[in-house]
């Protein structure tokens, strides 16, 4: 073993042994976790040498990335102070948003002394904020308000005036300008309800048969052929459950069916995802999902989801207007989202046998 290599092997005895004794602060958890992966440490090695679950470990990694951009973009004295002891769970869901909301967010989180269970609304509400391209009226770019905006707009969509009047106070709790404070306050006069107009459904398939998963083959050439020729195709590996075929270098291609909307398109590409990137009342396991752009439908309309940059970063959005979109980018329209093929009994079906009866 070299010298380097037996400094890294101290180093890395030295960070389980602080985790194991739970040494220092949890963002030094996160960080001596995130040290002990990079260097190769699995997971379960890790929980098994320390006692931190991975779900753990996940949560404090995340949260300690999220607390250091915090550190970053200014966040008041008193917010790093309370997160630097106390608060994973709380930052861990600020994980999806700019680092410059996840500092507002943060002071807006210790001033109200959010806790984890109602920290995920307010994120989400602050992210949903973030994608409209002008401010709407009376409120402004402040956490509070984004939090404000989305019980305003929940509440004029409400006849029960006591959940009305629920939402308006949730409102006005938040709101950090006067102008958006005058808006909830209307809402106690104006009793007007505004249907909330729902969102189309996402365009799911659920791949059903084997003749929906075909293989994907390297083409050699066109005969005749060297010997060399035959060597030069590398070895080709499925990803489950997409088969998704990696060639030398970073080309990945996946074969999917031949589907009308899929064939009508004129430059679709895919992106891996999750199925909980599009939330949905009757889902209940979160699978793998292949979320299909074609890039050339560029053009809003009020029954598509489509891919934008939101500050760098690609998101999905429904835009119920065109209003809503016209000051942002779009750079596509989601066309299909793809769910794996269902194995009900997957050992079974590893006996041709079986099959063949």
């Amino acid at each position: 073993m070299t010298e380097s290599n037996n400094q890294s092997s101290q180093q890395d005895a030295a960070l389980l042994v602080k985790l194991r004794q739970k040494q220092g602060t949890w963002v030094e958890w996160g960080q001596a976790i995130a040290q002990l992966q990079k260097n190769g440490h699995h997971p379960q090695d890790i929980f098994e040498a320390t006692g931190f679950e991975p779900i753990q470990q996940n949560q404090v990694v995340v949260a300690s990335q999220v607390y250091s951009s915090l550190e970053k973009c200014g966040s008041h004295p008193e917010t790093l102070a309370h997160y630097q002891t106390r608060g994973s769970d709380v930052l861990y869901e600020l994980r999806l948003l700019t680092q410059e909301d996840r500092a507002t967010t943060a002071n807006l989180t210790f001033q109200h002394k959010i806790d984890a269970d109602e920290v995920r609304e307010i994120a989400k509400a602050v992210k949903d904020f973030s994608r409209f391209p002008m401010l709407p009226e009376g409120f402004s770019h402040h956490p509070g308000d984004a939090v404000a905006y989305q019980a305003w707009k929940l509440a004029r969509q409400k006849s029960d005036l006591q959940e009305r009047s629920r939402l308006i106070a949730k409102g006005l709790r938040f709101a950090a300008s006067q102008t958006a404070r005058t808006q909830l306050e209307q809402l106690l006069v104006d009793f007007t309800v505004v249907p909330k107009r729902p969102a189309p459904t996402y365009p799911f398939y659920r791949l059903e048969t084997d003749d929906d998963l075909p293989r994907i083959l390297p083409v050699i050439g066109e005969w005749p052929l060297a010997t060399a020729d035959l060597k030069s195709v590398p070895l080709i590996t499925e990803i489950e459950p997409f088969r998704i075929v990696k060639f030398a270098g970073e080309q990945a291609w996946v074969s999917l069916p031949g589907w009308k909307v899929l064939l009508g398109a004129e430059d679709p590409v895919v992106i891996m995802g999750k199925s909980d990137l599009f939330p949905n009342k009757h889902q209940i396991n979160v699978e793998p999902v292949l979320i299909v752009i074609d890039r050339a439908q560029r053009k809003w309309d009020d029954t598509s989801y489509f891919v934008f940059d939101n500050n760098g970063e690609l998101d999905f959005q429904w835009f119920e207007t065109e209003a809503q979109s016209q000051e942002i980018k779009l750079l596509g329209k989601i066309i299909v989202i793809v769910r794996p093929k269902k194995i009900l009994d997957e050992e079974f079906t590893k006996d041709a046998w079986q099959i063949d009866e």
